[in-house]
């Protein structure tokens, strides 16, 4: 229960509704959170849970598209606690204009959009990486947990940019965990979950509409999940949990789906 206890966990998008439920279940089991984001009423909002749960923490305001604020917060994190154990590579999201619709043709998506969404997913896993890698490096241990999506094994309609993106963040976990235990130590883990369909503020208005029914998009989902429903935010914890911990110790460069069983099913 308590293999966890003064390990310090440092997470992305701590503030976001998947990662906040990733950091309150670590602290349940006494890991000492670090969270990264740049919401800072929301990092407190999910600090006071991590501090509930039984565990300390704290919040840094750091962009994960920022080398030199990752940078800085990886060394305000050594001089707090003097070592990191796991990082969880969580920042990331779709925006709503690199999304086609009828109104809006894939061949008018504007590059902004499509940059922000592939930067905030992918390079914000790879800065990241860099700056609290050297870290673990240094140590000769620990473990990296990314956040892929099912997107990066079965594209979806609509969302090019994210699909893409968290396919480069599948990708490179694999590249990454080769690297890391044959340059530094095999003793170093890069591992990433691929959560199916969890309801989330930047994809609600794809799955329900303005009195909470399901989208058609919504119900052709459910229809293609064999567990009939959309996944909470604690059906996260459970892998993430074994992915961190010493009994995944043979455990490194795989992308574990955490989809309701979405990806097994042919829809026949």
């Amino acid at each position: 229960m308590n293999e966890f206890e003064n390990k310090v966990a440092v997470i992305t998008g701590g503030a976001g509704v998947l990662c906040s439920a990733i950091a309150e279940g670590l602290a349940r089991k006494r890991a000492r959170i670090v969270l990264l984001d740049i919401d800072e009423k929301r990092a407190q909002e999910t600090l006071s849970r991590v501090r509930s749960a039984g565990s300390d923490g704290s919040f840094i305001k750091t962009s994960v598209l920022s080398r030199d604020e990752l940078d800085a917060a990886a060394r305000q994190t050594i001089d707090d606690y003097g070592q990191v154990d796991f990082l969880v590579n969580g920042a990331g999201g779709n925006h709503p204009k690199a999304t086609t619709s009828a109104e809006v043709p894939f061949f008018d998506l504007p590059e902004d959009a499509i940059r922000f969404t592939f930067d905030l997913n992918f390079m914000g896993t790879f800065l990241t990486a860099q700056a609290f890698g050297k870290v673990l490096a240094k140590q000769k241990s620990g473990a990296i947990l990314n956040i892929a999506s099912m997107n990066a094994i079965r594209p979806l309609t609509r969302i090019p940019a994210y699909s893409a993106a968290k396919a480069a963040v599948a990708n490179f976990t694999q590249w990454l965990a080769v690297h890391m235990a044959q340059e530094y130590s095999p003793n170093i883990r890069v591992n990433a979950i691929a959560p199916g369909f969890f309801l989330t503020a930047q994809n609600r208005f794809l799955l329900k509409d303005d009195n909470d029914q399901l989208t058609t998009r919504g119900g052709q989902i459910i229809d293609h999940t064999p567990a009939g429903r959309f996944g909470a935010p604690e059906d996260l914890i459970g892998t993430v949990n074994w992915l961190l911990s010493e009994a995944a110790e043979f455990v490194t460069g795989i992308i574990v789906p955490i989809d309701g069983g979405f990806s097994a099913y042919s829809g026949v």
